[in-house]
């Protein structure tokens, strides 16, 4: 577990926000797990962001979820030139064509955020990402593709602090694991899962680069096995085709770029 112990009070607060950023409801032992900040601070903290209404607390279930100030916060964001509003028109396309679940994902930390993600046709859904919900870097193709494309030093920090959260709750991936399908979505320039996260399920993602050439976010397809694997040509040309629409228009996806991870 991240150790924050020397950290200042303003980065502890963020760092319990970040905690809350996930759509159910969160126990304390949760929010000092996630944020790293011990239970005794954590409880002291929490009390005051209730009191300035950022935080709130069911009187039964004694969980805490976001409060209204800091909903207030999220829509002061609204009116920017922001990758969700840019990205849901061809959302909605690509799920009517694929008929799977498409998913928008940006990068928070060493982590992967869903900021977007609409259902197609197919009655077997992939819905076990909820908007909000966060993933380690590397769990599933779409925080795979936010991982593969950053400098090699990076992805190594990265998959070392998050190697005990990948261990706990993702048995089927590895460290290992994760590094080789870095290296092979460098070479096909489209990261592929299948399996690993969640049994007879898989998906496909693609990165979509910022000013500085370093992917910010991603777009993927989440289906069953079977349709990603037997109509992976399509889902790659369609996910490819929005993402570089998506990206800095000075950036272009390298999808032969090879860089050895070791």
């Amino acid at each position: 577990m991240r150790q924050v112990s020397d950290s200042s009070a303003a980065q502890k607060v963020c760092r319990i926000l970040k905690a809350l950023s996930s759509p159910s409801p969160q126990r304390l032992t949760d929010i000092a797990v996630g944020s790293g900040v011990n239970k005794a601070t954590a409880l002291r903290l929490l009390e005051e962001m209730m009191a300035e209404g950022f935080v709130l607390r069911d009187p039964q279930s004694k969980r805490y979820v976001l409060g209204d100030e800091a909903i207030t916060l999220g829509l002061a964001m609204q009116g920017r030139d922001h990758i969700r509003d840019r990205a849901r028109p061809a959302i909605l396309k690509l799920a009517d064509l694929c008929g799977d679940t498409v998913l928008l994902s940006t990068r928070s930390g060493r982590d992967a955020v869903c900021i977007d993600r609409e259902f197609g046709s197919f009655p077997i859904r992939a819905n076990y990402l909820d908007l909000g919900m966060r993933r380690p870097l590397g769990v599933g193709a779409g925080s795979l593709a936010l991982l593969a494309w950053l400098p090699d030093d990076e992805v190594q920090a990265v998959l070392e602090l998050n190697q005990s959260v990948i261990e706990k709750k993702y048995p089927l991936l590895s460290i290992d694991m994760i590094k080789q399908e870095v290296t092979r979505s460098r070479e096909r320039g489209y990261a592929m899962l299948l399996d690993v996260v969640v049994r007879q399920m898989g998906g496909i993602g693609v990165p979509i680069f910022g000013r500085d050439g370093r992917p910010f976010a991603s777009l993927s397809v989440a289906a069953l096995t079977d349709r990603i694997v037997g109509r992976r040509e399509m889902l790659v040309s369609e996910l490819k085709k929005v993402a570089n629409e998506l990206s800095n228009p000075t950036q272009s996806m390298q999808a032969n770029e090879v860089i050895e991870i070791q």
